[in-house]
Formats: structure tokens, C-alpha cells, sequence
């Protein structure tokens, strides 16, 4: 059985982590090569607008499998470092860069490279239970996944480096007053909002979506000069799509824009 489950309701996909039984690690298993598959799956299909990552259980994701990390003991650091970059940095490189709009659905702990899947996504909601913990120092470990450069743009230098030096979790409210969180709902809630929140997003044309998405990724560290060039091309585009048409017939007509079938 697949790592993850994928389930398509329109132009939304919900992606579930569904290794219950092992709190949903992301190594020592078929993690990596799962969720490259179900990027460039989501990647291909024109009709997704959204998707929503969440895990099975009562884990998020407890990030590395410390079990597995014993047979690793005797392993070169050439072999260490080819084990990171074909395994779970595989997950880093995918979900960062899905083209669609992704919302991470904490359901409970993120713990470590779980906590890093979190920020690889777009948009986070927690269940009330859930927690964050950068915690890599707690094993001797640094984050391998991208952590480092994935936690300072959610929330900040000082909280990242606070949060990486000490290892201790962060509840969900506190997620939510430094940002690494939009909101906090009731458990039983979680899903719900989750696929409102989608549906919100999703109601809006798919290339838009796409083209948005992909330049505040890059304005992230491209000069405004390179971005606005960037952007110039991407509006050119986008003003020939059927989308931007119907949308502003759809204005002009006071009338509400029907995107189905584009």
C-alpha cells in the first residue's frame, strides 16, 4: 500500500499520509518516491486548483523513522549524504514546488521533518491538539530536509533559530501567535475548514492559481526588477486564457464567471 492515499473531488485533491501505525514517518519507507509521484501527477492535471495534505491517526507527521536510523549507524558519510539526497530531500524539492495552491491540514504532532512538510506547504491549519517541533538537536541531528532554509520564511529568523536550537514543540496556539499557523480549529473541524478553505480557492481559474503561485515563490529571492520581467510574461499569458475573458465579460454583464469546463 502507497504511502499516501489520493482522492479527487473536483478540482480538489486531498492527499492523506496513511502509515498510522508508525505515526506517519517519512523515511525508512516509500514517503519520497509517494509523494513525487502524487506531485507530478497533481502537476499534470490541468483540473487541480487545490490540494490538502493531511495524515491518517492521530499524527501529522513524526518526521524520521528512529528505528531505521539504527541500521544507518555503520553506513559511510557518502552513503549518509546520497541517502538524504534520494530520499527524503526528494519530498522537500516535490511539495515546495507543486504548482497549486497546498494546505497543510495539521491534524496532530509535526515533529521534526514533519514540521519542515508543514512549511513546504502553503497554507497551514491545525487541529487544536496538533504541536510543531523543529527538534533535529534532540537526536544529534541537523535538519536534512531543508529545514533551515524552509522555517525562517514561515516564521521568521529568530523564532526559526529558537525553535532549532532548543528542539522543544510548539503548541498550536503558539504556532498561531508566530505565524507558522493561519488558524486553529477543533479537531472534529479540521477537514471541514480545510475543504472550505479549498473550495474558496479552488472557485478561482487554474492557470491563475498556477502563474500566482509560481511568482511569490520566486519573488522570495529574485530582484523586484527580475520579478516585475517575470511577471510581464506571465500577465501576457494570462491575458489570453478563457478564464480572464469569461471573468471579465462575466463583470462588465453583472453576472457570476462560470470557469467550468476550462
Amino acid at each position: 500500500m502507497s504511502f499516501l492515499t489520493y482522492e479527487q473531488r473536483g478540482a480538489i485533491v486531498t492527499l492523506t499520509m496513511n502509515a498510522p501505525e508508525q505515526r506517519n514517518v517519512l523515511t525508512g519507507n516509500d514517503a519520497p518516491q509517494a509523494f513525487v509521484d502524487a506531485c507530478e501527477r497533481i502537476g499534470a492535471d490541468e483540473s487541480v486548483r487545490c490540494v490538502i495534505l493531511t495524515g491518517a491517526g492521530t499524527a501529522f507527521s513524526a518526521g524520521g523513522n528512529l528505528k531505521h536510523m539504527q541500521e544507518l549507524f555503520d553506513e559511510s558519510p557518502t552513503a549518509l549524504r546520497a541517502w538524504y539526497r534520494h530520499g527524503v530531500q526528494r519530498i522537500s524539492t516535490a511539495v515546495y514546488n507543486l504548482e497549486v495552491p497546498l494546505i497543510a491540514a495539521v491534524n496532530g504532532p509535526a515533529i521534526g521533518a514533519g514540521c519542515d512538510l508543514t512549511c513546504m506547504c502553503d497554507i497551514r491549519i491545525a487541529a487544536e491538539g496538533a504541536s510543531f517541533a523543529e527538534s533535529f538537536v534532540k537526536v544529534g541531528l541537523i535538519p536534512g530536509d531543508g529545514g533551515a532554509w524552509l522555517l525562517p520564511r514561515v516564521v521568521g529568523m529568530s523564532r526559526a533559530l529558537e525553535m532549532t536550537f532548543t528542539g522543544d514543540a510548539l503548541s498550536a496556539q503558539e504556532a498561531l501567535a508566530c505565524g507558522l499557523v493561519s488558524r486553529v480549529v477543533p479537531a472534529e473541524r479540521l477537514l471541514d475548514e480545510a475543504r472550505a478553505l479549498a473550495a474558496r480557492i479552488a472557485a478561482n481559474p487554474g492557470p491563475g492559481l498556477r502563474m500566482a503561485k509560481r511568482l511569490l515563490r520566486e519573488g522570495q529571492h529574485m530582484r523586484l526588477e527580475s520579478l516585475l520581467e517575470m511577471s510581464a510574461g506571465f500577465q501576457a499569458v494570462a491575458h489570453k486564457t478563457p478564464h480572464h475573458v469569461e471573468a471579465v465579460n462575466a463583470f462588465v454583464e453583472k453576472r457570476k464567471a462560470d470557469f467550468s469546463g476550462m
